[in-house]
């Protein structure tokens, strides 16, 4: 019983050791390592190998958790609407006029802040352009409750209408993209510099050159990340992953949810 708490305990942190480093191959191992600590502490403790694989295997049914509580509550209006809005506080976001400042120096102008609000969910975007480039960068914070987190978006919409993105999107995504998007993912450590760099090799590997991406200004920006959004919502309910209620609302549905939980499936094999 001793020696099986010192392997697990080893295993457990030699698993968490790995987690904390930046290599994504050190925190795939990290994360297997949690999975095999969990199985070898149930095991040894009933000497059942069938319970201890269970107690493995629970750890992906966790997010279930959240998707049958916060998520299946959770209401959201068909049309949003972007207004002006003011930023959050330091508190809230203390990194903001520092990422704000790493925008900017790389010859991207502030244009506007704006959002939207319901209930208890807050979507804030501070928008920025380069006409050199006609690329959009954009800091995105999403609130609800107590939880709150951000992420760095660049894109170039095409004459054709395809949006070539690149963010460093922190969760999984709980909705499906139109097909108008191609998105080039980047860790959420990355810097805007990296991400920025990033976006222009993905530009170039696929050919897109400045003259076939659409010059934006302040107004043109705004109309289109509320079009996207309009779209976005009407692709997930034709998609079955949204349903609209009796009072107009839109809400997950069960084919939804499991879509939820699959996307934490496919960032468990990505981390």
């Amino acid at each position: 019983m001793l020696f099986g708490l010192f392997i697990t305990l080893g295993v457990a942190a030699l698993s968490v050791a790995l987690r904390s480093y930046e290599s994504a191959i050190s925190q795939k191992i990290g994360a297997v390592g949690i999975l095999i600590a969990s199985f070898l502490a149930i095991y040894y403790i009933t000497d059942n190998w069938i319970l201890g694989l269970i107690a493995a295997l629970s750890w992906l049914f966790l997010p279930w958790v959240e998707i049958l509580t916060r998520i299946r509550a959770l209401r959201l209006p068909k049309e949003k609407t972007l207004r002006p809005k003011s930023p959050p506080s330091a508190e809230v976001f203390p990194s903001l006029d520092e990422i704000s400042s790493q925008i900017e120096s790389e010859g991207f102008a502030h244009m506007s802040d704006a959002g939207w609000d319901w209930a208890d969910y807050q979507q804030f975007f501070r928008l920025f352009y380069k006409e050199e480039d006609r690329a959009q960068a954009t800091i995105c914070l999403n609130e609800q409750n107590d939880i709150s987190f951000y992420y760095l978006r660049i894109s170039s919409r095409a004459q054709d209408g395809t949006i070539w993105t690149t963010w460093n999107y922190p969760l999984s995504y709980g909705l499906k993209l139109t097909p108008h998007f191609r998105i080039n993912r980047q860790r959420p450590d990355q810097s805007f510099w990296q991400l920025y760099q990033s976006h222009k090799h993905f530009l170039r590997d696929h050919s897109v050159e400045t003259h076939v991406i659409n010059p934006l200004d302040e107004d043109r920006i705004q109309h289109e990340i509320e079009n996207d959004l309009r779209a976005q919502i009407a692709h997930n309910i034709d998609q079955g992953v949204l349903t609209q209620t009796a009072g107009g609302e839109i809400k997950y549905s069960w084919r939804g949810m499991v879509y939820l939980w699959c996307q934490f499936l496919l960032d468990l094999v990505r981390m």
